[in-house]
């Protein structure tokens, strides 16, 4: 990888003023489980190239996905003729000077590797877990990977990395009602892996009763997968861009700026080498670091890279994305309440496992609404009385961070199609938490 990245930018070097190329190489093994059984396994090899070329304060950024370096060369050169027809870059900076190569340690796991020739203990393990609660079926997915990271730069930029990364998630069913866990993580953990069927399975037979409830204002306990698709969207605020766009709740919530509870605090903790986004460079060769987002409840960090720092008078933050500054992990501090507890500090309420549809309506105040996946549970009483069906959470994130009351002492690392940016995440209470019932 290092090989093509030099030799494509030698190639441009001195055509472009200058030159970045970022190559992403993965090499990954998928098995889907349906009727629980493994039905597909899938194992492929890709390899993405980006490219940024500067030229007269004109800016391009390329990707593609092929490894013949004459080809993307050839391509790149076409658009010199196109320089004096493209507008300067409105959001431009020149490349940072080269910082340290600092890849991060021991994010690459070997046993990983050595299970995608044979996935079958942990899938089998997830699975008879699941069986183990008394479920009729299972379905789901375990992905390994391993990826190798490579950024070359005209500015005397060289680093590599490698890291390894799991995803796995199951979703049991009994009769109608299902349940729900993920596990996403650097390293290979079977008891992690098993736990995911556990779980799933024990939501899946927590209750059989259909109860309807009426609109209103509940407590409501959520589970770390929806802490993770929650937070994500939330934290994806967070980037510089897209305040400048003007999508962002952190534009009337800047750094200093009480957002949520003191119980809040969240991290973007890319140097974290058990979580699959780590990383130790970003795409502008700049040396991460872990930086608080939100710390006790007020703003503390907007993630920016080169362009956007020098655009609001600011200073990089290791989060590059040549265009958009990203956060690479997130880490949502525990509280010191323990799971057994969480239906008694309902006491009357919702407890909510999964969610999809995550949608913004208002970004500059935050106004969001999420549907329920899977078994949301009904608590009367302090106590499990049935599942609820599909509800709506719609309210803003400001009155929604602001009515935390409770988060959990353990916590769970998250990833899965739902949870985009890899998450360590507690259960987290809420109280008068606006719910409505989805059209169906």
């Amino acid at each position: 990888m290092s090989e093509l990245a030099q030799l494509i930018m030698k190639t441009l070097t001195g055509k472009y003023d200058e030159v970045s190329v970022l190559v992403v190489k993965k090499e990954s093994t998928m098995t889907k489980l349906w009727n629980t059984e493994p039905s597909i396994t899938q194992s492929w090899s890709e390899t993405h190239i980006h490219l940024r070329l500067t030229k007269s304060r004109r800016l391009w950024v390329l990707s593609f996905e092929t490894r013949d370096p004459l080809s993307i060369i050839k391509d790149s050169e076409s658009l010199l003729s196109l320089v004096d027809r493209v507008e300067e870059a409105q959001l431009y900076s020149p490349l940072p000077e080269p910082g340290k190569c600092s890849p991060i340690e021991e994010a690459y796991d070997s046993k990983i590797e050595s299970f995608m020739d044979n996935p079958v203990e942990p899938l089998e393990q997830m699975i008879n877990a699941a069986i183990a609660q008394g479920v009729g079926r299972v379905a789901g997915t375990l992905t390994l990977s391993k990826i190798t990271i490579t950024l070359v730069s005209s500015n005397g930029f060289e680093c590599s990395e490698v890291k390894s990364q799991v995803e796995a998630y199951a979703r049991a069913f009994k009769g109608e009602i299902s349940g729900h866990w993920a596990y996403g993580s650097t390293r290979l953990d079977l008891k992690a892996i098993e736990d995911v069927g556990r779980r799933a399975g024990y939501y899946a037979t927590l209750t059989k009763t259909k109860v309807d409830i009426s609109p209103g204002e509940y407590n409501v306990a959520i589970s770390p997968l929806v802490v993770g698709n929650l937070f994500s969207y939330l934290a994806y605020m967070a980037s510089a861009l897209q305040m400048l766009m003007g999508f962002s709740v952190f534009l009337k919530y800047p750094p200093g700026v009480r957002i949520g509870s003191e119980l809040l605090t969240l991290i973007d903790k890319p140097r974290d080498p058990t979580l699959p986004g780590a990383r130790g460079f970003d795409d502008e060769g700049v040396e991460t670091f872990n930086k608080p987002i939100i710390e006790k409840g007020v703003v503390r960090s907007i993630l920016h890279n080169s362009a956007t720092a020098a655009k609001l008078g600011a200073k990089t933050t290791g989060n590059a994305g040549w265009i958009f500054p990203t956060p690479w992990n997130l880490e949502i501090a525990g509280g010191d309440v323990k799971e057994e507890e969480i239906t008694q500090l309902v006491k009357d309420g919702l407890i909510i496992t999964n969610n999809w549809y995550t949608r913004l309506q208002n970004y500059y105040e935050g106004y969001f609404s999420t549907v329920s996946r899977d078994v949301a549970l009904l608590v009367r009483d302090s106590e499990v009385v049935g599942h609820v069906g599909r509800v709506r959470i719609a309210m803003s994130y400001p009155r929604l961070l602001s009515s935390l009351i409770s988060v959990s002492k353990s916590r769970y690392d998250v990833s899965w199609w739902e949870v985009r940016i890899p998450t360590r995440a507690p259960f987290m209470i809420f109280e008068k938490v606006n719910i409505t019932k989805p059209e169906v």
